[in-house]
């Protein structure tokens, strides 16, 4: 269950970092996109790279306050 503070780490963390959650979202999905056509050759290192910070970096916030 997220706590309160988890909550408003989670709020900054995607404010710094998208902009607003429709950011988020819009990464989550081309995350989610990527990993369908996830091939040689198919999609930049970065972009990749840039999906998986956006999943730690939301990960990282949740594991942070473990009751």
């Amino acid at each position: 269950m997220v706590q309160e503070k988890q909550n408003e780490q989670l709020l900054e963390f995607i404010k710094d970092t998208y902009g607003s959650a429709e950011g988020l979202v819009d990464h989550l999905h081309l995350a989610i996109e990527m990993l369908f056509y996830l091939e040689a050759d198919t999609i930049d290192k970065r972009e990749i790279k840039a999906e998986v910070s956006a999943l730690k970096g939301i990960i990282g916030v949740l594991q942070a306050q473990k009751v």
